[in-house]
């Protein structure tokens, strides 16, 4: 007990330090977009209001926030549709071996170690090149799915790796087509890793900026515009749109885990229906 009393204590000090130098600069952005109307960018606090608040929603002489919040909303939720959708279909391609398998899969992981910046460029300078437009919803969309696809396709794998082949036999069995099996034997079982894949897709692509940069075209998205503002935005309105986006992302995550918790209260409730016979 001795021993583990004195390895406690130093590892619970170093857990502190790791989750303030964490959430420390986030916490202090958030204090400070509480400032008063006379209150700069940095301590002391010269009052405390909702000024900086309220000025966010009024028009900025600088940039186009809320605009750049639709798009970056817009872009995100379809890179998660289209991460979910491929993802699901490239992990039921891979349960079986093909030619050229191997060679798709590291060519599919392989973006993830290719500095994103390079894959910005490239992908910037192949639209261009092409005659086609650099716009945020088509070269933009391209660049972000470098990145968030192969999370989806490691996330599918880890699935269906476990997935229990026996269920998709019963089906068959009972005389279900193989887009029957799908949709109402996989599909369901699989669906919390799913929202799982949904909530990578959309948080990375909402967050995204290097991959952004030079494929956005003449229309920022929400990264790109807060960066622009860092370098000719002298207010705390800037910490107050810092901690408007954090609580986004914070209610995107708890909407998905609040959809999480009620598919395990529905298959709990069918589980318990199925055993009593109902």
């Amino acid at each position: 007990m001795e021993k583990r009393a004195r390895g406690f204590w130093p590892l619970t000090i170093f857990f502190a330090i790791f989750v303030l130098f964490l959430y420390g600069p986030t916490l202090t952005i958030g204090i400070l977009s509480f400032q008063g109307p006379t209150g700069g960018l940095t301590f002391p606090m010269r009052g405390v209001s909702l000024f900086w608040f309220k000025d966010l929603f009024q028009e900025q002489a600088v940039g186009d926030i809320w605009g750049a919040f639709r798009r970056s909303f817009a872009l995100g939720l379809l890179v998660m549709a289209i991460t979910v959708a491929v993802s699901v279909m490239a992990g039921l391609a891979f349960r079986k071996r093909f030619l050229g398998a191997g060679l798709l899969f590291y060519l599919t992981i392989a973006s993830l170690v290719i500095p994103s910046i390079l894959i910005s460029l490239g992908v910037g300078l192949i639209f261009s090149q092409l005659g086609f437009k650099v716009h945020w919803a088509t070269s933009g969309l391209g660049a972000q799915l470098t990145w968030t696809l192969p999370f989806g396709l490691l996330i599918m794998f880890a699935v269906f790796n476990r997935f229990d082949k026996s269920y998709e036999e019963a089906a068959r069995d009972q005389g279900a087509t193989a887009w029957q099996t799908l949709w109402h034997v996989v599909i369901p079982i699989i669906a919390p890793s799913l929202l799982g894949v949904a909530l990578f897709g959309f948080t990375l692509s909402y967050d995204e900026f290097a991959r952004t940069l030079l494929t956005a075209g003449s229309y920022n998205t929400l990264p790109l515009e807060i960066f622009g503002m860092t370098t000719n935005v002298t207010t705390p309105v800037i910490y107050a749109l810092g901690t408007l986006t954090t609580l986004f992302s914070f209610l995107i995550i708890g909407f998905f885990l609040f959809t999480l918790w009620v598919m395990a209260r529905r298959r709990a409730r069918l589980g318990s229906d199925a055993g009593k016979g109902v």
